[in-house]
């Protein structure tokens, strides 16, 4: 009997940013409970990284670091290089937003979206992205091997649906869902596209993983305003992307570069 080892990822050495967050979490456990040893990029510890680290002791690494931080970035390579050799999967999955609970000037109209927010916004979500590639995907080149994962967002592909927060401005509230977060994964696409076509020679893979919502306590009224949005009625479950992630590290997707792969419960197919 043959062993199918076409999305084998045991032997991988797997690089997620913002491993602090919900999705980073999922994802480190989807490639620590396969196998692969991983280093996990956040600026601080969480209940949820901690407890990797307690689960994981021999294949999970923490290393306390910004994206925007370019020095920062190459002492956590030469940390991670020290510990389990060259990363061979990054998975570019900081990001920041302006939350619903954010001062009503980051949620209020476009004409009055303040310039810090916005370089604020783009720093983390699209230079992080830049310089996690410059440091980790230019040791992938060198070496011959790679694969990165750039998460982007719907909202990179069609403009936010302000109609979502209609229950809001009715409650007498200002508000409507910001410019920077969506210019910042609008701006990671083609940033994939550019470093597939560059890399391509070099052995390093290079794609992008367009995702919806995810429920995290999201209050009611949102819910149903999003929900009936969305074509299978409902937001992502936590653990429903790590299947994308898992296929785009492995074998499996090894002709497949400069490509978006959309996991949205159909929201930009209408």
């Amino acid at each position: 009997m043959t062993t199918d080892t076409l999305f084998d990822i045991s032997r991988e050495i797997v690089l997620i940013t913002g491993v602090s967050g919900q999705l980073g979490g999922e994802y480190a456990k989807a490639f620590l409970s396969r196998g692969a040893r991983v280093a996990g990029l956040d600026v601080r510890h969480s209940p949820g990284s901690e407890a990797l680290a307690a689960q994981y002791p021999a294949n999970f690494l923490f290393c306390a670091s910004s994206v925007t931080d370019k020095s920062a970035l190459k002492a956590v390579l030469k940390i991670v290089a020290d510990k389990f050799g060259t990363p061979t999967v990054l998975i570019n999955n900081a990001a920041i937003d302006s939350p619903p609970s954010a001062p009503p000037e980051e949620n209020g109209p476009f004409e009055d979206y303040p310039e810090a927010s916005w370089d604020k916004v783009i720093d983390v979500n699209l230079k992080g992205v830049y310089l996690c590639c410059q440091v980790f995907g230019s040791a992938m080149a060198t070496a011959g091997k790679g694969a990165i994962i750039n998460v982007a967002s719907i909202y990179g592909v069609v403009s936010p649906d302000q109609n979502l927060y209609e229950y809001r401005r009715k409650r007498g509230e200002v508000f409507f869902k910001p410019v920077a977060y969506s210019a910042s994964k609008s701006g990671i696409l083609n940033l994939t596209r550019y470093l597939a076509v560059y890399w391509a020679k070099q052995g390093v893979r290079v794609n992008s993983l367009t995702i919806a919502g995810v429920f995290n306590n999201q209050e009611q009224a949102f819910l149903d305003a999003y929900c009936g949005r969305i074509p299978v009625g409902r937001m992502a479950n936590v653990d429903e992307y790590n299947g994308s992630v898992l296929f785009l590290a492995s074998e499996a997707s090894r002709y497949m570069t400069g490509a978006n792969l959309v996991i949205d419960g159909g929201w930009t197919a209408i």
